[in-house]
């Protein structure tokens, strides 16, 4: 083997997101060490059929040429999504004549829509594009992380042929909820995601999950879809994230807002992710309405962007009748904010359905924040005994475990979050390149499911 390149494309095109998986590839790129069992590891995106080493993650403050390079964006996207369609119309053809038909109509509305356009921002952009990248030639014997969120790339063609160059391919994966909980998410993106699973199937070599629960649902997924016989001969491992909020500045300001709610001394439970059907934040209004009935003084703060399919449920945060006064939600805070909220709240609630991993919950733990959350195998994994769990199924779990807090003052866990420990990014880094390599490197072995307890 020669180098380890770990791909970061969409965070480097698109670097004001800072979701879940953004975070996730930022802070791994940011952390990602200069070598691991003997063997040089760098970032790298692909761009327009070329790879590239990157030198600088984020984008210089140049709105114009960043907002033309958003464009082209824009249209390579389109570009990507008309080449699929024509794939898929193509496969439908029986007829010689209109599969050559509709592959002429393809290339001309490819070239004049999109051809042109994109080739000439490309050129325009080139010069700064190179002050954040280099061109870089791939090597047989190389190995690609598909660290990014790949789905939404079109270098798909490009990969492809770094692997009939030699060049070994490694994805890694965050969940497989699209394929296993389709009605949390709009039809295209279940669509898109099913195409992308589809392709890695084919082409990794090996699959780093970000959960033993997730490596064990992948390996299953592969199984069902190629056999096991197929599947075999793919390795399947998986590495844990960090914790530190990297966007995190002690000279910003605290959203005055969230220091209002925390300057008086009923306890406040802090909710984060961003809102959408997936999180459940509806089950989280019920216990609270269940909690506020029996005459709880307890609030909900609920933090994170509003998402997808979530009309009905800000309709009923914004018409509530305890909004602003036990109720409060915030959609746009900073990673100083954030921090603020972690240190000031009584506890995390977090009552999602599924979950690759659940990185709210190791940014609470970590900080000392004690930790409710759903009874699902992936928050197990994580907070084993040192977080309370409550049943999806009823609300008056939840509602109860608040009031057995504030009545005892003794959070409902067997285990003392003070006593809890997880790594950084750094190490996240560390792991997630030292298990790939060696996964590469020698016969893969089985790994165990991991489960904190107090021991």
């Amino acid at each position: 083997m020669t180098r380890l390149l770990v791909e970061c494309t969409h965070v480097f095109k698109h670097p004001a997101v800072n979701s879940g998986i953004q975070r996730v590839v930022r802070n791994v790129i940011k952390q990602l060490p200069a070598s691991a069992e003997g063997i040089e590891c760098m970032p790298v995106v692909v761009i327009s059929g070329q790879l590239y080493r990157v030198l600088r993650l984020a984008p210089f403050d140049t709105p114009f040429w960043n907002t033309l390079e958003t464009l082209g964006e824009r249209l390579e996207r389109l570009a990507h999504r008309f080449w699929q369609w024509h794939q898929r119309r193509d496969a439908q053809c029986v007829s010689k004549l209109a599969r050559r038909l509709l592959y002429v109509g393809y290339r001309l509305t490819q070239f004049a829509a999109f051809g042109l356009p994109i080739r000439l921002i490309r050129r325009i952009n080139r010069r700064q594009l190179l002050k954040r990248c280099s061109p870089l030639q791939h090597q047989p014997g190389d190995q690609m992380v598909l660290l990014d969120s790949s789905w939404h790339s079109d270098f798909f063609a490009h990969v492809e042929q770094l692997k009939r160059d030699g060049v070994g391919v490694i994805a890694v994966i965050y969940d497989l909820i699209p394929l296993t909980h389709p009605q949390f998410y709009d039809t295209r993106l279940v669509e898109v995601f099913n195409e992308w699973f589809d392709w890695i199937t084919r082409t990794a070599d090996g699959y780093m999950a970000i959960s033993a629960t997730v490596r064990d649902q992948v390996r299953d997924e592969l199984q069902r879809r190629i056999g096991a016989g197929q599947a075999d001969k793919r390795w399947f491992d998986f590495f844990h994230l960090g914790s530190e909020l990297d966007l995190h500045n002690d000279t910003a300001t605290v959203e005055p807002r969230l220091k209002d709610l925390f300057a008086t001394p009923e306890a406040v439970f802090l909710m984060v992710s961003t809102i959408e059907p997936r999180k459940n934040h509806a089950y989280l209004l019920d216990a609270f309405e269940c909690a506020w009935a029996a005459g709880s003084t307890a609030r909900l703060c609920i933090a994170g962007r509003v998402g997808w399919k979530c009309d009905a449920l800000l309709a009923r945060v914004r018409n509530h009748a305890e909004l602003n006064r036990r109720l409060f939600m915030f959609n746009d805070l900073s990673d100083t904010s954030l921090e603020y909220a972690y240190a000031q709240a009584s506890a995390l609630v977090f009552p999602s359905f599924v979950e690759g991993f659940g990185l709210p919950l190791v940014e609470a733990m970590q900080r000392g924040l004690p930790a409710m959350g759903s009874d699902i195998a992936v928050f197990r994994e994580i907070g084993g005994d040192f977080m309370a769990y409550f049943d999806l199924q009823d609300p008056q779990s939840l509602a109860d475990l608040i009031e057995t807090y504030q009545h005892t003052g003794q959070f409902p866990a067997v285990c003392d979050v003070a006593d809890w420990r997880w790594i950084g990014w750094r190490e996240a880094s560390e792991q997630l390149v030292t298990r790939a390599l060696q996964n590469v490197l020698q016969p893969p072995r089985v790994q165990a499911r991991p489960h904190a307890n107090c021991s």
